[in-house]
């Protein structure tokens, strides 16, 4: 598996649904890029000025919102994932 290095995080994106709730099939070129994944490993975290690590805001198994066009998409045994820095996520969906 791949760990992350200083303040970054590996998702596993998540693909919103292919079909609309009235039964048609969205074509990959219509949709829109995925913002939505699911943390599978959290760096150690940033060195602040005092040579301390600063503690990571999200953990192994929060979904996030995350910008449009962060991070740096990875394939590895069929999975989509993406890495990308701890500022590139928005939010923590509950």
């Amino acid at each position: 598996m791949l760990k992350p290095l200083g303040d970054r995080i590996v998702i596993k994106v998540i693909e919103d649904t292919e079909q609309t709730s009235g039964g048609i099939f969205i074509p990959d070129s219509a949709k829109e890029k995925p913002q939505k994944g699911e943390v599978v490993a959290v760096g150690e975290g940033k060195m602040n000025d005092k040579g301390e690590r600063e503690p990571m805001d999200v953990k192994a198994g929060d979904v996030i919102l995350y910008a449009k066009y962060a991070g740096t998409d990875i394939k590895m045994d069929g999975c989509e994932y993406k890495i990308l820095s701890i500022k590139d996520a928005l939010a923590i969906i509950e």
